[in-house]
């Protein structure tokens, strides 16, 4: 047995994991002398700004510009973050201008802009940190996965901010399931529950639609691929690339009419060895609680997680974990995020951008999801990607 079998049979593994982490904690961090990075944000909305706030406390990053397309949600951005007038840019084509002016960006804005976004940026030599999902269709997702290949190739880090993917404890309850410690995966269950977000404009403008990105397919994609994808997440992570998907979705339990995106998913997702089933609903469920969570079972123990939660394995003597909780996961997966993405600068060494290839799986997923829901039967994974069609945002009436 060697030392890691040793440690996780033990349990030693995690107590020391928790121990180191609390030291670091409590000890004073040293002062920082490393490169400065001048970074961008693109979409000063509530995300943006909450990343935001995590990058500007990393001393190796300076926010120095940023965009949006409502002037009045950059300036107020710029004013918190101290960001000159000139640096704050608008328009849809405002961060090609704001390009100029920075080392790395931060991409925040609705997913329907996402690829494109990345795609400018690499081309002007800039480190990219994409937050999820990274693309709303399959050939979006394809073009991030060759982005970050040819990127990497150019020393330039393209990092996806997905937060289970930054935590310890998720890290390590994955790898032990790839590692054996549940056996053979027999059967899952995953869940996203959530209320509705609410309208942020009650007009019917073309601006007020992108106010409203979240309920239009074609700037977020569906809720399944935009909300639900940090359950699901696990899914593919665990379990991989699903063969066939079955179910259905619909719109049900909102308020309003607004948009064309689902309320609520249910589905089969079916994997060469197991099956998970899938059930979510963005609408208020009389005090129903937030749900996002997963339970996988195996021929020799079980494991379970929670977004800002436990993650454990249950099981014998030999494969028995107690994992641990990351309860405010949201914003310390992303703090860890953005230091490896500002590590991996400045070591001018973007390994391969790692990050990309689990992001744009599970983005597959929640798009195979999607499109076997929609179809009303069951749906095989070259079905899917052969009847898969690009999606066009509707720019219409918007200024440049």
């Amino acid at each position: 047995m060697n030392r890691r079998s040793f440690l996780h049979s033990t349990g030693l593994l995690t107590l020391t994991s928790q121990l180191a982490a609390q030291n670091a904690a409590e000890s004073p961090k040293p002062a920082y002398n490393g490169p400065v990075f001048k970074i961008g944000n693109i979409g000063c909305g509530g995300r943006g700004t909450f990343v935001s706030d995590i990058i500007a406390e990393n001393p190796g990053f300076q926010l120095h510009a940023a965009c949006d397309y409502f002037a009045d949600r950059v300036k107020t951005f710029g004013e918190k973050f101290k960001i000159a007038p000139e640096r704050q840019f608008t328009g849809l084509d405002g961060y090609k201008r704001m390009l100029e002016h920075v080392d790395a960006i931060a991409i925040h804005s609705p997913p329907g802009f996402h690829v494109q976004q990345a795609v400018d940026a690499v081309a002007a030599g800039k480190h990219v940190l994409i937050a999820k999902p990274v693309a709303i269709d399959v050939a979006g997702c394809e073009t991030i996965r060759q982005l970050a290949k040819d990127a990497a190739a150019k020393d330039i880090v393209v990092l996806a901010d997905v937060q289970c993917r930054g935590d310890q404890f998720f890290q390590e309850g994955i790898q032990r399931i790839h590692d054996g410690a549940i056996g053979d995966l027999t059967f899952g269950e995953c869940h996203y529950e959530a209320d509705l977000i609410p309208l942020q404009s009650q007009e019917t403008t073309s601006e007020a639609r992108l106010k409203n990105w979240i309920r239009h397919r074609d700037l977020a994609g569906d809720i399944i691929t935009e909300q639900n994808i940090h359950a699901l997440d696990i899914v593919s992570w665990a379990f991989g690339r699903p063969t066939r998907v079955s179910g259905t979705c619909g719109r049900g339990g909102r308020p309003d009419n607004v948009g064309d995106v689902s309320d609520h998913f249910a589905l089969l997702f079916e994997f060469q060895k197991g099956a998970v089933t899938f059930a979510s609903r963005q609408y208020t469920a009389w005090g129903s609680p937030f749900l996002c969570e997963n339970r996988f079972v195996g021929t020799k123990g079980a494991f379970q997680s929670k977004f800002g939660g436990r993650v454990m394995i249950r099981g014998g003597k030999e494969n028995f974990w107690s994992g641990g909780e990351s309860k405010n996961l949201y914003r310390s997966g992303s703090v860890n995020n953005v230091e490896t993405f500002r590590a991996a600068i400045a070591d001018k060494n973007p390994n391969g951008n790692p990050t990309i290839e689990g992001a744009v799986e599970t983005t597959l997923l929640t798009l195979f999801g999607e499109h076997a829901a929609k179809a009303g039967h069951a749906v095989t994974w070259d079905e899917f990607i052969a009847n898969a069609q690009p999606v066009k945002p509707n720019f219409e009436g918007l200024q440049a």
